[in-house]
């Protein structure tokens, strides 16, 4: 090998590390921001709540009234666990210096994400499929807008 050669293999090497410390570091980031989102999502549908009196009987709404918010106060609460393990595992990476020890982790990974791509996003469907019931009803099969009657709940969880 020559001396031209050299510097060659070392400069195309030194990009390349480059390149993949830029995409761990987004990985990272956006691990974050899904961490950051699915918590925020958790604290604000769990500390939705409201008090309704009806002539001497109160009734309280929450999200555990709900199965569907149920739902989506888990899929947000797993997404984020996900992310975290990911982070820490980006980071533990980020130290070592390795990208990824095998393919069939790699793909591992990827299919662990898709999952609770999918998982919350079928849960954020069904979600507003329940806000739209709770804001405008079903008359064809009598369901009324329950949304009237709990205000500050159905703004703070639903909208």
């Amino acid at each position: 090998m020559t001396t031209c050669e050299v510097q060659i293999y070392y400069s195309v090497k030194g990009k390349t590390m480059a390149l993949e410390r830029k995409l761990r570091v987004g990985e990272m980031v956006l691990r974050l921001v899904v961490l950051g989102l699915g918590v925020t999502a958790v604290a604000l549908l769990v500390s939705a709540s409201q008090v309704r009196t009806f002539f001497s009987l109160e009734k309280k709404a929450r999200f555990s009234d709900m199965k569907v918010l149920v739902f989506l106060v888990v899929a947000n609460g797993v997404a984020a666990g996900h992310s975290l393990l990911q982070g820490i595992y980006c980071v533990v990476r980020m130290m070592k210096g390795s990208v990824v020890s095998s393919k069939g982790l790699a793909w591992v990974i990827f299919s662990c994400d898709q999952v609770m791509a999918y998982v919350t996003l079928s849960a954020s469907a069904a979600a507003v499929q329940t806000a739209v019931l709770g804001n405008f009803g079903q008359s064809e099969l009598e369901w009324m807008k329950t949304c009237n009657l709990f205000r500050k709940f159905c703004t703070q969880a639903l909208w």
